[in-house]
């Protein structure tokens, strides 16, 4: 749960005694458990972030996307399913909404649900040959500019090969999941969740024929910052991790290995 979240920690100790009194043990991260006023019970379990979901057969998350995309991280760790619980204003990630709480935690205690996998990204930043950082995302791979006055100078290429070159404010790479995210504030398209291909959608780009292209899932995509300029550029995965990008800098984004596994309680 968003642990600054009054709403959110209000419905977690619902979850909670709800899961308790039917015989699941519940794990959950020390500063969640501080802002609930739980401790380390028959139950109740108190972990550090790197752990909390080891064991686990589930990891549910209460809150909006942004929140979701938190327990994705932990989820993956481990490769188990995820369940969200929308208690935000946009909730494409989540399943389930408030109002059907009770139902939720009967379906969770029962095993009541289907488990459907999401396609990743993979990303490796390089500079000068060297690999510098590699990390994941499940929405989008973004790779922005970090000077507001300045455009971004990049070239991109589609397996080894050149597509084009566009100064703007940057470029984004996403799945079929984040279409519905970052991409499509940019003026991507919607891609329905199951279909298999990795979106790129220039972000305010400087040119006649930057239009958003759809490729397909094994596709290796690379980024490259113009060298021999004084233009720093970031990259951010799902809004929450970021790396720093020094001119000449290349991000290479392919398919990830390890998929996120959402928790569903109908079939599509």
């Amino acid at each position: 749960a968003h642990p600054r979240r009054t709403e959110a920690l209000t419905v977690a100790k619902g979850v909670i005694k709800r899961l308790t009194h039917l015989g699941i043990d519940v794990s959950l991260q020390s500063d969640e458990a501080r802002a609930l006023d739980l401790r380390d019970s028959k139950r109740v379990h108190v972990g550090v972030e790197q752990q909390v979901a080891e064991g686990c057969d589930l990891v549910v998350v209460l809150g909006g996307d942004g929140t979701i995309l938190r327990g994705a991280e932990f989820a993956r760790s481990v490769d188990v399913p995820l369940l969200g619980i929308n208690l935000g204003h946009i909730g494409f990630l989540a399943e389930a909404e408030r109002e059907d709480l009770d139902a939720t935690v009967e379906h969770i205690a029962n095993r009541r649900y289907f488990v459907d996998e999401r396609m990743t990204l993979h990303v490796d930043v390089k500079h000068d040959g060297a690999l510098v950082a590699s990390t994941w995302a499940l929405n989008e791979v973004s790779v922005e500019k970090a000077s507001r006055e300045r455009m971004l100078e990049l070239t991109i290429e589609v397996d080894g090969r050149p597509l084009s070159s566009w100064g703007g404010d940057g470029l984004i790479a996403s799945t079929p999941t984040g279409s519905t995210a970052y991409a499509f504030s940019a003026g991507g398209p919607v891609v329905w969740p199951q279909v298999e291909a990795i979106l790129l959608v220039p972000n305010s780009a400087h040119a006649l024929f930057a239009r958003p292209l759809v490729l397909g899932p094994d596709s290796h995509v690379a980024v490259e910052l113009r060298a021999g300029t004084e233009l720093h550029g970031v990259m951010w995965c799902d809004g929450r991790r970021h790396i720093e990008l020094p001119p000449g800098a290349r991000v290479e984004v392919r398919r990830g290995l390890r998929p996120v596994r959402l928790a569903r309680l109908t079939r599509a």
